[in-house]
């Protein structure tokens, strides 16, 4: 390929850099498949590719915790990805790219105008940095915070409208000297990718703008933490530092595990909200369904306002491409995206947010790479692995004993209960079948949710109804009929 105005130095440098790249996003869709979404959304996809000379390869993540945890538990893994992409590889080097990252923007800022603003942008890193923003750390022992994560820069759609007005309500309610939380806790639930941490890091950040004190942290750090100030008898201060805030934000409480930590956990819940400060949490379901969490965490934390962010419709990640493609064409007036090639995009990247911001970063790279034009032939070049299969409808325990309960006219408190007559017992055996086979969950799993029993008690069930839907055809098709119920 020509490459007109370099010398040959020069483009010797771009095609390796390219190459490296090129290996590293081979890793990274070996490690998708291998870990699935959910893990490799949680630890990889915030990990770059800063540098690799064929010896050494230099991989940068945004928080000392996140190095930490891979060099623990997949650095291995990920070494062994390196080597047979790479043979010649001989060390894999995980750097904290925060602090590089903070230098970086002083260099900048100094430059920056006093208004420079960050108005609508959605994702664009680039953009932040260059007008000042960065990577901070709030209060003590707090997770990195992205200063383009404000309400303002929010896509607000249907299916997180509701998320987004609670939100806001739980800041504004914080504005008078007395204001009480009108929703405590907030717990925010929804999948990979439909923007939790951003509400929840535009929720820290209007607090710290009314000069309240919040700290966000994700799970793991509060994890990270607690442990070790045990480690180093310091666990009162660490105590003391989380109960003096105004609010408490923790993201991805799936991840919290141990049963110190949840009665730490717990007792901080209690301490903030008894207090008047607020709590705000997400994970990636309901709290009812987060069965790692002792009963009850689940039930202090189903006591305040649950909502749900739900799948994005075609309309909202039209929009979330027309602000980004909208942030990028500001960099670089030469890059322009007929706005039916992002229609084109929005109705193929449908999974997350994450892959409609590297669907317009694609674009923008092989657009001027290539000293391509953009169309929809081009699109489809650079999204063909964000395109993934539309996912079935989850379907939770709690569906199952709300359609069961109402399909057999029995309660849901009849469903859990150790009642044994007839009418109870042959629709709570189906809803057990019904949860075994439509959810992932473990026959223990399923026991606990069926009021604390035995997973031998599960299992019957699933062998009974099994056995009878072979010789019973008005079973088989009314147990059809509910599962038709649950996928609508």
């Amino acid at each position: 390929m020509n490459v007109p105005n370099k010398n040959p130095d020069a483009v010797a440098a771009d095609h390796g850099a390219d190459e490296f790249g090129a290996r590293w996003e081979r890793i990274r869709k070996k490690l998708r498949a291998e870990l699935g979404e959910e893990t490799y959304m949680s630890w990889f996809a915030s990990v770059h590719l800063v540098d690799c000379d064929g010896a050494r390869a230099r991989l940068s993540v945004p928080t000392r915790f996140l190095k930490s945890w891979i060099e623990e538990h997949h650095f291995q893994r990920l070494t062994g990805h390196w080597k047979v992409e790479l043979p010649s590889i001989e060390k894999i080097d995980l750097i904290v790219r925060t602090a590089v990252m903070r230098s970086q923007v002083a260099d900048v800022k100094a430059a920056a105008p006093a208004n420079a603003g960050l108005e609508g942008d959605r994702f664009g890193r680039r953009s932040a940095i260059r007008a000042g923003g960065n990577l901070r750390t709030d209060g003590p022992g707090g997770s990195p915070l992205d200063a383009r994560m404000t309400f303002a820069t929010f896509i607000v759609g249907r299916q997180n409208g509701l998320a987004h007005a609670a939100a806001k309500q739980v800041v504004e309610a914080g504005l008078g000297a007395n204001g009480a939380p009108r929703f405590n806790p907030l717990y925010i639930h929804a999948s990979v990718g439909l923007g939790k941490t951003h509400l929840l890091q535009a929720t820290a950040h209007a607090f710290e703008a009314q000069g309240k004190r919040a700290i966000y942290l994700t799970a793991e750090k509060f994890m990270y933490g607690f442990v070790a100030a045990l480690k180093n008898q310091s666990a009162i201060a660490f105590k003391e530092a989380l109960r003096g805030i105004d609010a408490l934000i923790i993201d991805d409480l799936q991840f919290l595990q141990g049963r110190a930590v949840q009665q730490e956990f717990c007792h901080t819940l209690n301490a903030l909200t008894d207090a008047g400060r607020q709590v705000v949490v997400a994970a990636d379901r309901p709290p009812v369904e987060l069965e790692n969490l002792e009963d009850r965490v689940r039930s202090r934390l189903g006591g305040g306002l649950t909502v749900e962010v739900g799948p994005m419709d075609e309309e909202l990640r039209l929009n979330i491409l027309i602000a980004r493609a909208s942030l990028l064409r500001a960099e670089d007036a030469r890059f322009d995206v007929p706005m039916p090639v992002l229609a084109h995009i929005a109705a193929q990247v449908t999974q997350s947010g994450r892959d409609l911001e590297a669907a317009v970063t694609r674009l923008l790279h092989h657009s001027q790479f290539y000293k391509k034009a953009v169309t929809t032939e081009l699109a489809d070049e650079v999204i063909r692995d964000l395109v993934r299969p539309t996912d079935p409808r989850r379907i939770r325990v709690e569906d199952i004993l709300r359609v069961v309960s109402k399909h057999y006219n029995v309660t849901r408190a009849d469903l859990l209960s150790s009642r044994r007559t007839a009418n109870v017992v042959r629709p709570r055996q189906i809803a057990m079948y019904l949860a075994k086979v439509l959810t992932l969950r473990s026959l223990p799993e399923i026991g606990r949710r069926f009021g604390g029993r035995d997973h031998t008690t599960v299992l019957h069930a699933v062998r009974k109804i099994e056995g009878l839907v072979q010789g019973d055809k008005a079973l088989a098709e009314e147990i059809e009929v509910l599962k038709r119920m649950l996928m609508e």
